[in-house]
């Protein structure tokens, strides 16, 4: 057997079920390598022994009397914008310094009733708005491929975590690509589901839907048996779609890249190929970037997709519409006056912006951001999914987006992230992929490649087209150093 960190999720319940290892050997030797490597890459920001041990405990206890649920007994970290009472939460900002949460968010029970272990707490910036993962007065998140580059943002930690074999699987969050990017800088998959599709109960809120729980894997696999696991509604939530049952075995039954020919209503898939960006006018993509989407399509046009080009579906002046939600969405954080002046320079910029914008204002953002989902569904509605680059480009040397004017902090991030965000938009589900790799400076670096879907609730295709690229073309399990 492969040694314990380099197994998947599904790979460890196959263990479990042989009785080749149990959950507390496999929790233990995650927090060994946690404790050997988390200085170097910065994933998890508290570690959670002795819950973790306990709760492997209770799962061995549990497959010993044949509990069935896919990832009881498995590794599963929580992102610290999410609360597990009794656990630290401090949201990646200085001001949240040893506070611990009282409550416990409605994602995190879904995991924890799955049979996950919560093995800490992992790395996000200040409020998950940037995305790099470098927290003031906190070590930053670097991605395990070359620890001088960022992790991404704001699911930093989680890609971290994964690529360095410090878990087989991650919880993250996405409210503009923070799931996707940090997925694409650390070379593992990274799943943002639907909107309506997880909810945000009991404690949170949707808002105006931009974001989403959601989950970072190793394999297509694992990214599914988890948003089983997380998916559902609860009393109040605004936006439902319900959960999903039999992702895991419609996904073990495609054995060969060519079930994707045909997609559920008997015609075959359609791919439009995007690489103009959506959320700025013009930016310089690396040859790498779209060397990774070229390799994509051959796989997919191989599998019998059609694939044709597809075209900008907005402005970047449109684009800007989502500016307000993100802006309030930041105003809106309860901080108090005297603790201002310690939030980052981002945050403060964008919580200036948000507290100018009137109720009027911010009604009339929503509802231009209506529009404009209709719009892109009209503009692509000859496609099931758009295949693009995830990032610009490699992941960027640390430092280099958090600039000390907030203003160009925020456009250079534009510029590394021009696709993600428009997913947040529309609500639809969204999946990186780390098809490629290649040789930059001297060293193997990922390049995601990005996937949306074009319909609501549509994850069951967007994860039968991810399944057929990893069938056909598979990705190393972690980075380099860490194998």
């Amino acid at each position: 057997m492969r040694e314990l960190h380099q197994l998947s999720a599904s790979d460890l319940a196959d263990a479990y079920r042989r009785g080749v290892t149990d959950p507390l050997e496999v929790t233990r030797a995650m927090l060994e390598r946690i404790e050997q490597f988390n200085d170097e890459v910065g994933a998890f920001v508290h570690v959670s022994r002795r819950r973790a041990e306990r709760d492997a405990l209770t799962a061995r206890a549990a497959i010993a009397d044949g509990d069935p649920r896919p990832l009881v007994g498995v590794p599963c970290p929580i992102k610290d914008l999410t609360q597990v009472a009794g656990e630290p939460f401090e949201a990646g900002s200085a001001i949240l310094r040893g506070n611990r949460a009282d409550v416990t968010d409605g994602v995190a029970q879904r995991l924890a009733e799955a049979g996950t272990i919560m093995l800490g707490k992992t790395t996000t910036p200040e409020f998950g708005m940037p995305a790099y993962t470098e927290p003031a007065g906190q070590r930053p998140a670097r991605s395990p491929w070359d620890t001088r580059r960022t992790a991404g943002g704001s699911s930093g930690g989680a890609g971290a975590a994964l690529a360095a074999g410090l878990t087989p699987l991650a919880h993250g969050n996405d409210g503009g690509g923070s799931i996707r990017i940090p997925a694409a800088a650390c070379g593992v998959v990274g799943l943002k589901p639907s909107r309506g599709r997880v909810s945000p109960g009991p404690y949170s809120v949707s808002g105006p839907g931009l974001a989403t729980e959601g989950v970072l894997a190793r394999t297509v696999v694992d990214a599914a048996s988890a948003l089983q696991a997380i998916s559902g509604n609860r009393p109040g939530d605004f936006f439902t779609l319900g959960s999903l049952d039999s992702l895991t075995e419609d996904l073990r039954r495609a054995e060969r890249a060519e079930t994707l020919a045909r997609c559920d209503a008997g015609s075959r898939v359609r791919v439009g190929v995007l690489t103009e960006p959506l959320n700025v006018e013009t930016t310089e993509f690396h040859p790498e970037a779209l060397a990774g989407v070229e390799r994509a399509a051959k796989l997919l046009a191989d599998a019998g997709c059609v694939l044709e080009e597809a075209h900008r579906p907005l402005s970047a002046e449109q684009w800007m519409g989502f500016m307000p939600l993100w802006a309030v969405g930041a105003a809106s954080i309860p901080v108090p006056p005297e603790a201002e002046e310690h939030l980052m320079a981002l945050t403060r910029w964008l919580r200036d912006q948000g507290q100018d914008i009137s109720a009027l204002d911010y009604a009339n953002a929503v509802s231009s951001l209506q529009h404009l989902t209709r719009q892109i569904a009209h503009a692509w509605a000859e496609f099931d999914v758009i295949l693009s680059p995830t990032l610009s480009g490699p992941p960027l040397p640390l430092e280099q987006l958090q600039l000390a004017d907030p203003a160009a902090d925020f456009e250079a991030q534009k510029h590394f992230t021009p696709f993600s965000s428009v997913w947040n938009i529309t609500g639809n589900p969204a999946i990186s992929l780390p098809l490629h790799r290649a040789v930059i400076d001297g060293v193997e670096l990922p390049f995601g490649v990005h996937l949306g879907a074009t319909r609501l609730g549509s994850e069951a295709l967007l994860l039968r087209i991810a399944r057929c690229l990893e069938l056909a073309d598979p990705w190393p399990a972690l980075a380099p150093a860490y194998r």
